[in-house]
Order: structure tokens, then C-alpha cells, then sequence
């Protein structure tokens, strides 16, 4: 029994994940499917709509045909009583140069929109690969305690049948049996974790399929190309940037149409009236002027002011995006040193404990010391499967952020 708790650390080591060409992930077409459903991104599709509906009205303007109209019955001494009506037809005149800074303006409206939407694609798909890489991670961690759990049994079995013929003490399947029961504690918590990680990802992406059975976390590898490439294609392809240049834009040319409109557009119409019952008529021209004052100043100050705040938010998204592109390639790179390390640490840690039962076979080791590398070699899968997930997270998430999987379309390709 002992030999066969031997050879399953070897047959544990072989077991870990080889390469694949796209490690661990969920299908491309799923995904996409399961962001188009994601409630962030419709209401974000949603507003894209909204903009372009607020682009059509601007683009037709508020000038529309006003009616007045009044209807009176008027009595003059003497004279009799008479009917009157007034009718005026009046409609705003947009004056040059305002129609042309509305259009620009819806237009920029619908650029910002379609780019926030984007980018909402792109946290949405953060957030999934978050998610997935948890319920992975945590389900490699419950392995490595149901392996310890396994392990830990057949070493009590073998203390216990020891005992029986009085070739151990008691004390040592004693010290078997602890150490047996922490291990399923561990084992039942890791379960846990992964059960309600896979909870998580179930429930804010519910069209996702998930496998009955989690995929194994591959080994890391190093894209092919430098990382720094990766960096530069997030800052160029950046949607964040995008949306705040538009709608910096859209704010400079809504506080030149708020300049503009200090000038007020002129309404211009039509006038019938009839008196006196019809014995006088006429027709005539009607203009009218507001003339502005403190307020449209007010309001003109109000839009440069937001135009000011708009560029700041601009220079800030550039800086936030020129972050996260170097710092995801930074830790891309200690990510992966660290699962290297982790995996060799793993690998001496399991070359220790087999020479530590070999030693306790031949009456040489203590139990207790064979007791202490176990839990010393199961701490290093534990570590290794974390390091190793943590080095798929940061690869699939530049992969990501630089729209090189899940998002991006022809125009982010174009954009190198």
C-alpha cells in the first residue's frame, strides 16, 4: 500500500497539464455569445441607440412650426356684436453654422457611445476570464487535497497494519489519523471554493456552457512575440482612449454651439386676423428676436468648463490605459517566473519525500517526519497550481486588453 502511495506523486507530476493551442479557455464563440448577453453590454448596445436617436433629432434641430391662434366675440355699443379671429404661423430659424456643430455633435455622440460599448465588451470579458481562472484555479486546488486525502489513507492503512503486527505504535497511526482528518478538512474546503466559484461564473454568465467537469490549467507559455508588442497594441487599440477623445471632442463642439447660440436663432411666420366681422382684414410678416443676455454668457462659461473637464478626463484615460499596458506586461513576466519557480520547488519537494519513505521503509525516518514532507510536498502542489493560474490569468488577460481574443473587430486589427 505504501508503494502504491509512492508512485502516485510521480503519476501526479505527470498528470499536470501539457500545452494546447488555445490553454484551458472556453470556446471563442460561446464567449462572445455569453458577453452579448451580458446586461452591461446590452444596456451599453442600448445607449449606442440612444445616441444615434439623439444624432437624428439633432440633426433635424428644434426649430419647429409654432400655431397660435384665438377666436373672440367682441360687442360694440351702438354697433352690434362681432366676430374676430387671429392666426399667426411662426418657426424658428437655425442660423448658419449651428446646423452644421449639431451634426457634428450627434456624430460624435454615436463614436463615443459605440466606444464605451466596446469597452464595456471588454470588462465584461475581464470579468469572465476572471471568473473562469477562479473556478479553475480553485478546482486544481481541490485536486491536490483529494490526491493528499488519497495519499494520507494509504499511509494510515499501512501505520494501522503495522500495528496489528505489532511492528508500530499506536502513537504512529494515531499521528496518521490526524493527519488524515486535517486533510480532508482542507479537502472539503478546497471543494467548497470551487463549487462556489463555479456558482459565480454560472450566474453572471448564465448562456456560458460550462463543462460538467472543469478543464485542467495548462502550463503557461510566453506568446511568441514580445510582450511589449502586446502593450503597444492596448494603448493603440483602446477603446477608453476612444470614448474620452469623442466625447472631448463632442464637448468642444457643444461649447461652440453654446458660444454660437448667444446669438439667438430669429423666428420668422405669418399673421391672418379679421375684425369687426370681416369688414377688416389683413395679413402680415412676423419676426421675432430673443436677445440674450447673463444667462446664455452663463451657459456659454458652463460648456467651456465641461469642454476643460472633458480634456483632463481624456489625459486621464491615456495615463490609465499606459498603466495597464505596463503593467500587465510586467506581470505577465513575474507571473510566469513564479510558476517556474514554483514548479521547481514542487519538483525538489517531491524528490525529498520520496527519499523520506524509502527511509521510513527501511525503519530509518520517523512517521512523523514522512507525515511532515507530505504535507510539505502537498503545500507545493497547492502553490505550483496556484502560480500556474495566476500565470494563465495575466496571459489571458493581455491577450484581452490587447483585443487579440474574444473582442476586437476588423478596425481594431487595422490598428497596429
Amino acid at each position: 500500500m505504501r508503494k502504491r502511495a509512492l508512485l502516485a506523486l510521480p503519476a501526479l507530476l505527470a498528470a499536470l497539464p501539457a500545452l494546447a493551442a488555445d490553454p484551458g479557455l472556453p470556446e471563442t464563440e460561446a464567449v462572445r455569445a455569453a458577453l452579448d448577453a451580458h446586461p452591461s453590454v446590452q444596456a451599453a448596445d442600448a445607449r449606442v441607440d440612444a445616441a444615434r436617436a439623439e444624432a437624428g433629432a439633432l440633426r433635424r434641430g428644434t426649430q419647429e412650426f409654432n400655431l397660435y391662434t384665438s377666436y373672440m366675440s367682441r360687442t360694440v355699443d351702438r354697433e352690434g356684436r362681432y366676430n374676430e379671429f387671429d392666426a399667426q404661423l411662426t418657426r424658428p430659424v437655425r442660423l448658419p453654422g449651428k446646423g452644421r456643430l449639431d451634426r457634428q455633435i450627434g456624430d460624435l455622440g454615436i463614436e463615443a457611445a459605440h466606444n464605451m460599448a466596446e469597452d464595456a465588451r471588454h470588462q465584461a470579458a475581464l470579468v469572465l476570464a476572471q471568473e473562469w481562472w477562479d473556478w479553475l484555479g480553485a478546482v486544481e486546488e481541490a485536486k491536490v487535497d483529494r490526491q493528499a486525502v488519497s495519499n494520507l489513507e494509504a499511509t494510515l492503512k499501512a501505520v494501522q497494519r503495522r500495528v496489528a503486527l505489532r511492528d508500530a505504535a499506536q502513537l504512529e497511526a494515531d499521528q496518521a489519523a490526524a493527519a488524515l482528518g486535517t486533510a480532508k478538512v482542507a479537502a472539503a474546503q478546497s471543494a467548497g471554493r470551487a463549487q462556489l466559484a463555479r456558482v459565480r461564473l454560472a450566474t453572471h454568465f448564465a448562456s456560458l456552457p460550462l463543462p460538467v467537469e472543469a478543464p485542467e490549467v495548462p502550463r503557461p507559455v510566453m506568446p511568441g512575440e514580445s510582450l511589449e508588442s502586446y502593450g503597444a497594441r492596448m494603448f493603440v487599440r483602446s477603446h477608453e482612449i476612444a470614448a474620452a477623445e469623442a466625447e472631448l471632442h463632442k464637448r468642444e463642439a457643444m461649447a461652440e454651439r453654446v458660444r454660437q447660440d448667444r446669438l439667438a436663432d430669429p423666428s420668422v411666420g405669418v399673421r391672418l386676423f379679421s375684425e369687426r366681422g370681416g369688414m377688416e382684414k389683413g395679413a402680415g410678416v412676423i419676426f421675432s428676436m430673443p436677445i440674450g443676455g447673463g444667462h446664455r454668457t452663463a451657459l456659454a462659461e458652463q460648456a467651456d468648463a465641461q469642454a476643460n473637464a472633458a480634456r483632463a478626463d481624456a489625459l486621464a484615460a491615456r495615463m490609465s490605459v499606459q498603466e495597464t499596458a505596463s503593467g500587465d506586461v510586467a506581470e505577465v513576466r513575474f507571473r510566469y517566473e513564479s510558476w517556474q519557480r514554483a514548479r521547481e520547488a514542487l519538483d525538489a519537494q517531491v524528490a525529498a519525500l520520496v527519499k523520506l519513505r524509502r527511509g521510513q521503509a527501511a525503519g530509518e525516518i520517523d512517521l512523523s517526519d514522512v507525515l511532515f514532507g507530505e504535507r510539505q510536498v502537498q503545500d507545493a502542489f497547492r502553490a505550483e497550481a496556484a502560480a500556474r493560474t495566476e500565470a494563465m490569468r495575466m496571459l489571458t488577460r493581455i491577450r484581452i486588453d490587447s483585443h487579440e481574443l474574444w473582442i476586437g473587430d476588423a478596425e481594431d486589427a487595422a490598428k497596429q
